[in-house]
């Protein structure tokens, strides 16, 4: 499926190669790719979101290892790029694994690098697939944030699903959540499904509840950076609220994820990190401030508990219903 833009890629070779990333802070209105080709500046775009999503940022912390063995600092570099963002998993996963990758040579570190890439993409495929029979024949399908193509190596986590019913033919509505503070929804999501020819409505995130209640939301799936051995799910601010008001009407809520995400370590939710972000974002938003000089509170996530939860389409199946067993049962081969 060409969906007309790449979100990160490698270029050249090992000795001398560099990470290629789409600049997703000037999109929707510019399409801006950045060259990365020394590890403050992978380090950099992580922080600032010029490259986001929990399976978008692993890969690109794998292509980072890689630059930083350019220079012969390996295990230094990859430290790092750990330290960007707290919360999405798939960020200490990936270094952890081009750590036990058994060599610290660039050509051997772009090789992994490059796996994890393609098994990335190959994955959210396949959770397409698995989540297909969740999607309404007709209706309204609600998201939140971006687990979209822009927040992976290949069709999405929570846009999979979407993308493989829109391209055999069969009519779905999605309403996408604009996602406050940073405008993710709007600025990302509505940007790439609309660019695929996919029905896609834009609305505020306090519009979503009484869009519930006229019946326009037939199900809601979203994406997640961490999902803990219970199930509970950190997502994007807002998720919790979203997935409270659609227990509320009775709409099914859905997390979409690949194995990659789970982090088994830990028993709850409770565990989870949460990141939080500068106050600007709130107050000066895209660079006009439009709050009151206050204090600011500004978690980019929350965790919505697994009772909230309806099912987690994941690259190996899904988990339904959702409770430590069934994700443990799903992961015991691991």
């Amino acid at each position: 499926m060409n969906l007309g833009f790449e979100t990160l890629r490698w270029v050249g070779d090992a000795a001398g190669g560099h990470l290629r990333l789409l600049d997703q802070t000037q999109l929707p209105t510019q399409v801006t790719y950045m060259d990365c080709d020394d590890v403050e500046t992978v380090w950099d775009a992580i922080k600032r979101l010029a490259v986001r999503g929990a399976p978008a940022i692993g890969v690109a912390a794998g292509y980072g290892c890689v630059i930083a063995a350019q220079r012969g600092e390996f295990r230094e570099g990859a430290d790092y790029l750990a330290t960007s963002r707290p919360t999405a998993v798939n960020l200490f996963w990936a270094i952890d694994r081009m750590k036990r990758s058994g060599g610290d040579s660039p050509e051997s570190l772009l090789a992994e690098a490059k796996r994890i890439h393609a098994e990335d993409a190959a994955m959210c495929h396949r959770i397409g697939e698995h989540g297909l029979r969740l999607m309404p024949e007709n209706g309204g399908v609600l998201t939140h944030c971006n687990a979209g193509a822009l927040a992976t190596a290949g069709i999405g986590t929570a846009t999979a699903p979407m993308y493989l019913a829109h391209d055999r033919g069969r009519k779905l509505k999605v309403y996408c959540d604009e996602t406050r503070p940073l405008l993710q929804g709007a600025r990302l999501t509505a940007w790439e499904l609309s660019r695929a020819g996919i029905d896609v409505t834009l609305i505020c995130d306090d519009m979503a509840g009484w869009l519930m209640r006229q019946g326009k939301v037939k199900a809601v799936i979203v994406g997640a950076d961490r999902i803990t051995a219970n199930g509970d799910a950190a997502n994007k601010i807002g998720t919790y609220g979203v997935a409270v008001m659609a227990k509320h009407h009775g709409i099914p809520f859905y997390v979409a994820a690949p194995g990659s995400t789970f982090d088994l370590t830990l028993r709850s939710g409770e565990g989870i990190p949460i990141e939080h972000r500068d106050s600007k974002e709130v107050a000066e938003g895209f660079g006009k401030r439009t709050a009151a000089e206050v204090d600011i509170w500004n978690p980019a996530f929350d965790v919505t508990p697994a009772d909230l939860i309806g099912a987690i389409i994941t690259d190996r199946g899904v988990i339904e219903p959702v409770n430590e067993q069934n994700v443990r049962k799903m992961f015991e081969h691991d």
